[in-house]
Formats: structure tokens, C-alpha cells, sequence
């Protein structure tokens, strides 16, 4: 068999490269592709990815606004494909609801395990203040998202039956202590001294609140 050979410009002829030198050439690159295939596939299924897309959605929300939040920031921010978004979630509608779901139903779960141990009238007007003052709406962020649902549930009536649910699990729990009455006042409370001190400047006094739910419970407690 004849070996062609070619002549550089100078006329020298070219020598090939020995082929194991093209093989390892080659070899990085086909790893490369299969390392990034492999990480494809372990984010493409990875379980917690819904879960992630719904935290970041809430932490958008109460650092810009329902208004300032759009798919491309919660995938930024979530650390997920762009492409993800609308195959867990088919529109930003849908993310939302979830979102203010889970967070709704976590401030439900601190309110009723806040109240439950209460024994006597003293222990649930304590109770109440702690919901006021600490247990419930922890941190600023749980404030802002509770106004941004206000907001959302006061035009789009799709979100309404997530704050009467809200309303009617507080009240319900509020009921074991507290006759229909009172129940409802002091949720009517709650929600405006949440906002209050939210909203007002310095730092709202602890007694006062407890000297509010005393009055309000003189007379009316499911505790007799």
C-alpha cells in the first residue's frame, strides 16, 4: 500500500501525529459532554426542585412584590433551567397560588400550636399576645407576604379562598378558648395590631396588648 505524503510550504514533507495522540485529543472532549449529561440528568430529576422553585418564589415576593416577581427571577434565584418553571408550575398564576398555599398553611400551623396547650383564660390571652408579638409572623418577610395576600385576595377572587380558609382555621382555633363573639374580635385584633406593628414606628408595648385582650375577654371565654 502507498503512503501519500504531503509537503509543507517550506517543502518539507508533514509528519501525522502518532494516533494515540488524536485519541487523547479527543477523549477530554467525549468526557466532558458525558460529565455535563450526567449532570443533566441528576438535576433534571432532582426531587426537591419544586420544592426549591416555591421557597425562592416566596422570598421574591417579599423582597419585590407580587408585582416585581417573574419567572426568570425565581429560576435566578432557585438556581434552576429557566425550562423548569413551566413544567412544574404551567403559569406564574399557578406558582403564586402554591406559594402563598404553603405559606398560608405554615402561619395556620404556628397559630393553632400556639393556642393549643392553653389550660385556662390567662394562658389563651397569652397565648394571643405571643401570636401578636412573636410566635406567628416571626419576621419581616412573613409580614410582607400576609399584606401582599391581603392585597392579591382584595382583586382576584381566585385568591380569596386562601384567606377564608385562613380565617375560618384562626378563628376556629381561637373558638376553643374564646366565645363566637370574643373569636371574632380578637381575630379582627390580631390582624390590626399585626399591621400596626408592622407598619408604625418604634415598638409596639406587649402590655398594652394583653390589657386590650383582657377587656375584650371580661365576659366572653369558652373557659366559662
Amino acid at each position: 500500500m502507498r503512503t501519500t505524503v504531503r509537503n509543507g510550504p517550506d517543502g518539507l514533507p508533514i509528519t501525522p501525529p502518532p494516533a494515540g495522540n488524536r485519541v487523547r485529543r479527543q477523549c477530554p472532549e467525549r468526557l466532558s459532554k458525558e460529565v455535563v449529561r450526567e449532570m443533566s440528568r441528576t438535576r433534571r430529576f432532582d426531587p426537591e426542585r419544586r420544592a426549591r422553585i416555591i421557597d425562592a418564589a416566596l422570598e421574591l415576593i417579599a423582597d419585590e412584590g407580587v408585582a416585581g416577581t417573574s419567572h426568570r427571577k425565581v429560576a435566578r434565584r432557585a438556581d434552576v433551567p429557566l425550562g423548569s418553571m413551566t413544567y412544574h408550575f404551567a403559569s406564574m398564576e399557578e406558582l403564586l397560588r402554591e406559594a402563598f398555599s404553603r405559606f398560608t398553611g405554615t402561619i395556620i400551623d404556628r397559630f393553632e400550636r400556639r393556642l393549643a396547650p392553653a389550660r385556662s383564660l390567662e394562658e389563651a390571652r397569652e397565648a394571643v399576645v405571643d401570636i401578636i408579638h412573636e410566635e406567628v409572623f416571626a419576621t419581616r418577610s412573613d409580614l410582607v407576604l400576609t399584606h401582599e395576600l391581603y392585597a392579591l385576595a382584595a382583586r382576584e377572587p381566585a385568591y380569596r379562598d386562601l384567606f377564608d380558609e385562613w380565617m375560618r382555621r384562626s378563628q376556629q382555633a381561637l373558638a376553643r378558648h374564646f366565645d363566637p363573639t370574643t373569636t371574632r374580635e380578637i381575630d379582627a385584633l390580631i390582624e390590626g395590631l399585626t399591621i400596626h406593628r408592622s407598619l408604625g414606628r418604634g415598638s409596639y408595648d406587649r402590655e398594652l396588648t394583653l390589657d386590650a385582650i383582657r377587656r375584650l375577654t371580661e365576659t366572653g371565654s369558652g373557659h366559662g
